[in-house]
């Protein structure tokens, strides 16, 4: 199949930026997007993870460049609060690499510092390894000095809080359609279907057919090509991602210096978790949570005693579906965001799933043709990531000891026999690795972000006994006397980094150069 004449059926986020990403990649291809005038987009996405750098590298897009118009502010980081046990306090997930050039064992040093002063809180961990913290604590930003902490590149490790929904038009306006994008707004009345090419043609409310050699389908959870055209299956995640609901709302700030942080932070509650991304002029705030736990009315009531707020606000209902259809590229359609499949906003998944996506999807077009063999691998490739992810944000609850109410002590009871005991994990990420690399390997990985999450939810990957045991050496005395040097080492790089964080700007005042 040649693939010249491409159509993107969906706006928002997700078609934009597929649209950008085409345009810029195949400036000579035919692309048009095609979107309903009275479809309004979810508007969720609002936080992104570091990996959204690299696609913006590749379209040529600077920070400065859309954050006006979006909202925007920076996030160095993921703070959970309360997700291990009910008032159990916060820990974070930065982004980045870990510095342990001067360990002993790699991550294991910090580990020797708990066990040996067990009073050490967990939230400990990140801030002895990952220098930018000083600037989440302090609430500052190091954007442009590249050498001032070991291991943080503000290029890679810096994401954003923004409006999504403000992002997708920008990209609409500034970027797509200057560069050849060509633009409709219509109703997609009928397709036609070909069981040779999938679809051949799509009928509009104006009663033109629209042809295309491959089309895209960014039309949200309703999925109109993929799912309602092409009847692809739907792999549901409801068995190990409890929530299918959220209320969403838009606040004020009241002090805006202290609450506009650099992180966006996650606390878990009765039936669900709260989010709260601090953006320029607002803070977007909602509960995801299960409706078999709670009544919509009642999370919303539950969500407003958390919030403070009651009525004065917003507030928007939306219903989530978790999970990916069997196969996200059928013929000739493809499907981008949510309309490919669903991981709840834990870790900020939703736009980071539509740049990895966009940038196999441009691998494959750079053959030019396309044959059913790389449509396989394209499949192969978004799914390996999609289920890690998943296995991931699991692993934010499997972890969890919450026993208070109903929700929590399903989550803390459920099962993993198919992916633990029978050992037929989706993913070898997330659930399966905290395994693995506590029980057989005994360290964490330095890459992705497992160690930061088991380590918050107190899942260690080695422990005092298995220390002795496997060292032939049960004196603690023996332990201390080789691991202090490198727990003095720790401590003091964190006061080195905090005193380097003292020096940079605070993160409302360097906005304000970006804004103003």
């Amino acid at each position: 199949m040649l693939v010249n004449d491409i159509k993107i059926i969906g706006g928002g986020s997700a078609g934009w930026m597929t649209a950008a990403t085409l345009i810029s990649q195949f400036p000579d291809k035919k692309i048009t997007l095609i979107e309903s005038p009275k479809i309004a987009t979810v508007g969720v996405g609002e936080s992104t993870l570091g990996l959204i750098n690299s696609w913006l590298t590749l379209l040529g897009i600077e920070d400065e460049d859309f954050m006006p118009h979006c909202d925007a502010s920076y996030k160095l980081s993921i703070g959970f609060k309360n997700f291990y046990r009910k008032d159990s306090g916060q820990f974070h997930y930065p982004f980045g690499r870990p510095y342990t050039q001067e360990n002993i064992a790699r991550l294991n040093d910090w580990y020797f510092k708990k066990f040996l002063y067990p009073n050490t809180p967990v939230s400990d961990y990140v801030e002895c390894l990952f220098p930018q913290m000083a600037l989440v604590k302090q609430n500052r930003i190091l954007k442009n000095a590249v050498n001032e902490f070991p291991n943080f590149n503000p290029r890679s490790d810096i994401a954003y809080h923004m409006d999504a929904t403000k992002f997708g038009l920008w990209l609409r306006d500034h970027y797509c359609i200057p560069k050849g994008v060509k633009h409709k707004k219509a109703e997609v009345k009928d397709t036609k279907v070909n069981d040779d090419v999938g679809i051949e043609y799509i009928v509009l409310d104006d009663g033109s057919k629209v042809k295309a050699d491959l089309f895209i389908d960014c039309t949200g959870f309703s999925a109109l090509l993929i799912d309602k055209t092409l009847k692809e299956p739907f792999e549901s995640f409801e068995d190990v991602l409890p929530n299918n609901s959220a209320w969403a709302t838009k606040m004020p700030y009241k002090k805006k210096k202290k609450e506009l942080v650099g992180y966006t932070n996650c606390t878990a509650i009765d039936n669900g978790w709260v989010w709260n991304i601090p953006l320029w002029s607002r803070i977007g705030s909602g509960y995801v949570y299960s409706d078999k736990y709670i009544s919509d009315d009642n999370a919303l009531l539950q969500f407003q005693k958390h919030i403070k707020k009651g009525d004065e606000l917003e507030y928007k209902h939306i219903k989530m579906r978790t999970g990916i259809h069997k196969r996200t590229w059928v013929k000739n359609v493809c499907a981008i965001g949510l309309s490919a499949g669903f991981i709840e906003p834990l870790e900020s998944n939703g736009l980071y799933t539509v740049h990895e996506f966009l940038l196999r999807l441009v691998s494959i077009l750079q053959r030019e043709y396309v044959s059913q063999w790389d449509r396989d691998v394209y499949n192969s490739g978004v799914k390996i990531i999609f289920l890690g992810f998943m296995e991931f944000v699991a692993m934010h609850f499997a972890l969890s000891h919450r026993d208070d109410t109903e929700y929590w002590r399903d989550i803390m009871n459920r099962q993993y026999s198919k992916e633990l005991v029978e050992h037929t994990p989706v993913c070898h990420k997330g659930i399966v690795s905290a395994v693995s690399e506590k029980l057989h390997d005994h360290h964490f990985e330095i890459t992705g972000g497992t160690h930061c999450i088991a380590t918050g939810l107190h899942w260690f990957p080695t422990d005092l006994p298995t220390i002795q045991a496997y060292n032939y050496n049960r004196d603690i005395e023996h332990w201390k006397a080789q691991f202090e040097p490198t727990i003095n080492n720790m401590n003091e790089r964190k006061k080195e980094w905090a005193n380097i964080a003292k020096k940079a700007p605070p993160l409302l005042d360097f906005l304000k150069t970006i804004h103003n």
